[in-house]
């Protein structure tokens, strides 16, 4: 078991789902000798209807299950609020099912019996880039938290540093003085705790900014 998913395991869940009794328990039994929590389901509707907490998570899910497959599953958890990642398991996998699996997200795609590290590397992965995606949901609310204290002045200036123009164009776009720009443009990046213009560009760019409606001067790069 590699380090990493030692480190997240005080907060972590995987779940598990199989309607194979003593699979689920020898997979559930791997992953606590480890340190993980593990909630294991028997179907994949107990699982759907379980209020998962807001934690890195990742499910480990058996691609045949009574009443549906594995991957209709995968399906309506594309379709819904769950963000999650898969982690599939069969002992009737093909190549095409493996295939379908993945370009549908899936994480990975062990085939029965498996070596319990690769089921736990496959894991360690699979937290991880759950972590990951998490951490990048949080920047981007903390940026949207910050766009929100700019002012309407603030925002419109911002969209146009992020088109490229010139405190000049931008100035003549505003019908205000270039100072007044400035100002403006300083309290936009001091808001959104941009130390460079690069910086204030890209989080611009993350937050989707637009150019303003009814510019007329092309977009020119910004040199300063």
């Amino acid at each position: 078991m590699s380090s990493e998913t030692g480190n997240t395991a005080t907060n972590s869940i995987v779940y598990v789902v199989d309607d194979d009794n003593s699979m689920r328990e020898a997979v559930g039994m791997l992953l606590r000798s480890v340190g993980l929590q593990v909630e294991l389901f028997a179907s994949a509707d107990e699982f759907l209807a379980f209020q998962m907490p807001d934690v890195p998570s990742c499910l480990i899910l058996d691609v045949r299950l009574k009443g549906q497959s594995g991957l209709a599953v995968q399906e309506q958890i594309a379709a819904g609020a769950v963000r999650v990642p898969i982690i599939f398991m069969t002992a009737h996998g093909d190549i095409a099912m493996s295939v379908k699996a993945m370009k549908a997200g899936a994480m990975d795609f062990l085939a029965k019996p498996f070596r319990d590290q690769d089921m736990l590397d496959a894991v360690a992965t699979a937290l991880g880039k759950d972590e990951e995606r998490r951490e990048a949901d949080r920047s981007v609310a903390d940026l949207r938290r910050r766009y929100a204290s700019l002012t309407p002045r603030e925002r419109e200036v911002m969209a146009f540093v992020a088109s490229g123009l010139m405190n000049k164009q931008i100035a003549a776009e505003m019908k205000l003085s270039e100072i007044t720009v400035k100002i403006h443009r300083g309290q936009a990046m001091k808001k959104m705790e941009s130390r460079s213009l690069a910086d204030f560009v890209l989080k611009a760019e993350a937050l989707g900014v637009k150019s303003p409606q009814g510019s007329t001067t092309p977009p020119r790069i910004q040199r300063g």
